[in-house]
Order: structure tokens, then sequence, then C-alpha cells
């Protein structure tokens, strides 16, 4: 029987800094690229992510806004197998200054050099709708709607 909640996720997903972002790439046909979640992990449902304006993701998401993300996590040192994380969700593209501030961290300053004055900057938020979680002892789903989630 699945019991975790969305708050046990937040805790797995606060030691998993990369995911795998998946968007319709038309066609019938799934573009996949690695992406950080920045360190941004106090996760309430919603994922961020920059990028820049002139990237083939945020094309495909102007077309397509449905999205998913899957994290996974390596085995404990004793043995249990790690946690998998599969998010399907709406993706925004935010382009407010100050939500670049809310979710700068200084080691994006590697792909960005200017910060959130860096020309060309976005960021993606991802609301997720259900997440699916494997984590070798249990599994199960959480839908959400608006803001309350409930284990499936």
């Amino acid at each position: 029987m699945a019991s975790m909640t969305l708050e046990d996720l937040s805790s797995h997903l606060k030691k998993i800094d990369f995911c795998m972002f998946s968007t319709n790439a038309g066609s019938g046909r799934i573009s996949t690229r690695p992406m950080s979640n920045n360190g941004d992990v106090e996760y309430d449902g919603d994922s961020w992510f920059f990028s820049y304006e002139d990237s083939r993701k945020i094309a495909e998401i102007e077309g397509m806004e449905n999205v998913s993300l899957t994290f996974t996590a390596p085995p404990s040192l004793l043995g249990k197998p790690g946690i998998f994380i599969a998010i399907n969700g709406v993706a925004a593209l935010v382009r407010d200054k100050s939500a670049f501030e809310k979710h700068w961290v200084a080691d994006l300053k590697r792909w960005f050099p200017n910060g959130t004055d860096t020309p060309g900057i976005v960021l993606i938020k991802v609301s997720a709708a259900s997440i699916h979680y494997w984590d070798g002892e249990e599994n199960g789903e959480i839908t959400l709607s608006g803001t309350s989630a409930r284990t499936v």
C-alpha cells in the first residue's frame, strides 16, 4: 500500500541534484535532457529550472506544456535500493526577474555567467499533476490538484 507523502518525497529530492527533463518534440517524438534542480528542493509539487530562452526545450514547451521529470537516487551503503521518482506535470515559462532572484543559487553562474542579469535567461516552473515513486520496498502515486496532494 502506498504511504509516501509529498513531504516524504521532498526529503528524498533534497539529495538528488539532477533529473531527466522530457518534453514533446513534435511528430510523436520525446526529447530528454539532464537538468539541475538548482538545489531548490523544498518540494511542494513545483520544480524550478533555469534555461536560455533560445533553447530547443523552450520552443518545445511553448508547443506543448506537458512534460515529465525523472529522478533517481543511488542505493544506500547498506544495499537498500535508491528511490525512483517520475513526475508528470505542466511547464510554464517565467520571465520575472524577482522570480529569478528567488530561485537563484550561486552554483548557477557556471551556466549563466551574469547571474539573473544573463541575457536570454528564463525560468521553467514545472507543476506536478502526478508523482510515481518506487523505492524497492513500496511504490505508489501521489496526484496533485491545485495545492493539495492525494496518495493513491
